[in-house]
């Protein structure tokens, strides 16, 4: 009995132990089931994963192509907030073309901007554009997301696969069938997934190919027109939102290139004799001390070092904003120009008075101590067909003191250019530039002046102090290159109306001299409200008189030389010949100004190749439509730029002047700068009745510190880098900027992001910044900031 009773409770632990064992087992097959059903339901179906190698890359092809043809969509915006007539789009059959053509894509877009003129452009400024970029990167984390998730499924996979094979039961073998047909079915799913995405993608490109010009309406004018791209070689090529591992390794070589050079710009600021004026190319004194004569003013001309600086002038004390023009013609900060030795000699001219916190003007100079208009008036009077602001539209004023005659002009709508030397007359064209009027440092001295030949309808000296007459007429005869043929050079001089030994002797020479150069004497008056007198020459408009002199003296200039080469070229005393074949340019007098603004100079043939690749009028009328536009629908609304605190502009690369032309109905000037690596077609931009100069910006400008409230840029910096010191050009961008000024810059997005990294330390604020098509636009103002560190700047050292 014992023995039953032992075998029955051995019985009973057996039967228990197979039923717990069982359970267990139960339980670690579904735990194991289940994670296996975790797990294959979140992996790629099987059909994708058994994808052969050449199918694989057919799909590859057909995504880039999808993404290549949906290019643009990631920089779109609402179209409701955009203007119609700003936008443009790609009509179907260019698109067909792109789908049908992928390496055609970029030779396409070409074509229809050049034809459609530029495109993108955010009427809103900042905002848009930051949502623009802020969806690009958006898309491209989304496609590296997309790729690590990729990543990880795999790996999940391989895993799930192993403990599979490891941890096999019958109930397994049970779960897994019924699991087989739920994942099938999750193919299925899957796979009517995969289709209806390529479904929308299709309808996506179909309603982007049928309504082309919707879709595009995000196109305003930030960007330079096709013409422009090919003429600096520029492409605008993507390959969508996935970006390659190519691209992505060259995008961080180049990062942390930026990131090395970023510790470069370690800013100082410059110790030098003329402290927060200086102005290298005239202050190089070491190299006016090697001078062997300064006999023809050699001492005032430029001379720039060979490594032009690289170090920010500090503010003079006290510095405040510049009082907005038209109240600055009469009076500025004194401690902005903190110079009062003018006042002193000119004072009793009314040149300029200290009174108080300001310098004033009361708008006299030497020859009109009672006034500029008045004088001006005067002289209109003296010869009707001067017609100031009609035929008279750009004149230049030699020997400008504080620029009080070009600033009464603009009351007659005259525009001047005036000059005068860094000399004694201390800071007399900084005073003219802080006042709002247009002015340069230079000197009639050993070079020529730096315009082209036969563009100023007027030349004007009021006792400017140059020695027409000595060395055959030197002088005089660099007048009469850049003088327009039929235009006027109204000299007021002691000369004219004084009995003085010397200034009898000055006439005689002087009358001997003009007659020899064919300049009819038109008027000597005298204005007996300010005791002075003044003589009225005309240019001659033919040979005539040139080819009829008894003695060839000066000289006719031989046919090899170029009258409008005029960067760095010396004097020679000679005489240019006047145009006479119609189609010269010079042969003809322009339109009436404001007529000849938007007129084609009829000189520009259909025959003549412009600067963007169109026949040149069509050329010209094209640039002038485009910087319209870019004003209008950009500048002027789109930047937070509060135009009228602007009035000192610069166009650091102009073209045909379509920038200047475009802010005509603004209370600003711009000195529209041809580089001398560029076309020369600064002829044209007076030709409009606008002004400029040649100038190399390797160079320092000659102009003084703190000159301009704007600076505008379109692909001159990516010009500059093959050839100059880029962190030179932006320190001289620097210098003649004034605090809280604004500089625009127009280039492709490799050259804008190192010039937003340079600009930023210097702490600039960056006020827009927007990048399309692998080109971009910049907006920054600069700031009061000013390094603690300094460097001296040894030739500039007294």
């Amino acid at each position: 009995m014992a023995l039953g009773k032992y075998s029955r409770v051995d019985n009973r632990r057996s039967a228990s132990s197979y039923c717990s064992t069982v359970t267990i087992v139960v339980f670690v097959a579904l735990c194991l089931v289940g994670v296996w059903m975790m797990t294959s339901s979140s992996v790629v179906p099987v059909q994708n994963v058994d994808v052969g190698q050449e199918n694989k890359s057919e799909v590859k092809e057909q995504v880039i192509e999808t993404n290549e043809g949906n290019n643009n969509r990631q920089f779109e915006d609402n179209p409701g907030d955009l203007p119609e007539d700003a936008t443009k789009g790609d009509t179907n059959e260019g698109a067909a073309q792109v789908e049908e053509k992928p390496e055609e894509k970029t030779e396409e877009k070409v074509e229809e901007k050049t034809e459609d003129g530029l495109k993108t452009e955010t009427e809103d400024g900042g905002s848009k554009t930051e949502e623009g970029e802020s969806k690009v990167e958006n898309d491209e984390s989304n496609s590296e997301d997309g790729e690590k998730k990729s990543d990880g499924d795999d790996e999940k996979k391989d895993d799930s696969g192993e403990g599979d094979n490891e941890k096999k039961s019958d109930g397994d073998n049970e779960k897994k069938t019924e699991n087989s047909d739920e994942t099938k079915d999750a193919e299925k799913e899957n796979i009517q997934i995969d289709e209806k995405v390529e479904k929308t993608d299709k309808e996506q490109d179909s309603e982007k190919s049928d309504n082309g010009q919707t879709v595009n309406q995000t196109s305003n004018e930030v960007f330079p027109s096709v013409a422009q791209s090919e003429l600096l070689n520029e492409t605008a090529t993507q390959n969508g939102s996935w970006s390659t591992q190519s691209t992505e390794s060259k995008n961080e070589k180049e990062a942390q290139r930026s990131s090395d050079q970023q510790i470069d710009y370690n800013w100082k600021l410059c110790n030098s004799t003329a402290g927060p004026d200086f102005i290298p190319c005239l202050d190089n004194l070491q190299a006016i001390r090697s001078l062997h004569s300064t006999k023809h003013y050699e001492h005032r001309e430029r001379h720039c070092p060979e490594e032009p600086p690289t170090c920010l002038l500090p503010l003079p004390e006290g510095y405040k904003r510049p009082i907005e023009w038209p109240m600055s013609r009469e009076k500025i900060w004194y401690y902005n120009v903190p110079h009062t030795k003018l006042a002193q000699v000119k004072g009793h001219q009314n040149w300029v008075k200290v009174t108080g916190e300001y310098l004033t003007f009361p708008g006299g100079g030497t020859q009109f101590k009672h006034g500029a208009l008045h004088y001006i008036d005067w002289l209109q009077e003296s010869v009707s067909d001067i017609a100031w602001g009609k035929r008279s539209r750009v004149i230049l004023d030699v020997g400008c003191g504080v620029a009080s005659f070009g600033g009464y002009q603009f009351d007659r709508d005259v525009l001047t250019m005036s000059f005068a030397p860094k000399d004694e007359h201390e800071a007399q064209v900084q005073f003219a530039l802080e006042r709002g009027i247009p002015a340069i440092s230079a000197v009639m001295g050993t070079q020529r002046l730096p315009y082209p030949s036969k563009v100023f309808d007027v030349v004007h000296c009021a006792r400017c102090r140059v020695p027409w007459h000595i060395e055959g007429g030197k002088l005089l005869l660099e007048l009469n290159r850049v003088l327009r043929p039929g235009g006027f050079f109204v000299w007021s001089a002691t000369p004219v109306y004084q009995k003085k030994r010397e200034d009898v002797e000055i006439w005689a020479a002087m009358k001997e001299l003009t007659e020899k150069i064919c300049w009819e004497l038109v008027s000597i008056n005298k204005d007996t409200i300010n005791a002075v007198g003044a003589a009225i020459y005309r240019k001659p408009t033919t040979n005539e008189c040139y080819e009829q002199r008894s003695q060839n003296e000066p000289p006719i200039c031989d046919k090899s030389d170029d009258p409008n080469a005029a960067w760095k070229v010396p004097l020679q005393a000679c005489l240019h010949k006047v145009p006479v074949d119609a189609s010269e340019r010079g042969s003809q007098w322009p339109e009436q100004w404001p007529a000849r603004l938007d007129k084609v100079p009829y000189w520009l043939l259909s025959s003549q190749t412009g600067a963007y690749g169109k026949p040149a009028p069509e050329d010209f009328s094209a640039d002038y439509e485009h910087w319209k536009r870019v004003v209008n629908k950009s500048y002027l609304t789109g930047m937070g730029i509060n135009w009228s605190s602007i009035r000192n502009v610069m166009d650091m690369r102009s073209v045909y002047g379509g920038f200047a032309a475009a802010l005509k109905d603004l209370k600003v000037w711009v000195m529209n700068i041809v580089t001398i690596d560029s076309p020369d077609t600064l002829p044209i931009i007076y030709e409009r009745g606008l002004f400029g100069m040649y100038h190399d910006w390797c160079e320092s400008f000659s102009t003084y510190p703190r000159s301009y409230d704007l600076l505008h840029a379109d692909h001159l910096f990516s010009l500059l880098k093959k050839r100059c010191n880029l962190v030179a050009v932006v320190a001289e961008v620097d210098r003649i900027l004034r605090p809280e000024g604004k500089l625009i810059v127009r280039d492709n997005v490799e050259t804008i992001n190192e010039l937003e990294r340079m600009l930023k330390s210097m702490q600039w604020e960056v006020r827009m910044t927007y990048s399309k098509d692998k080109e971009g636009l910049l907006c920054v103002q600069k700031s009061m900031w000013r390094p603690k560190e300094s460097e001296t700047v040894k030739y500039a050292i007294a």
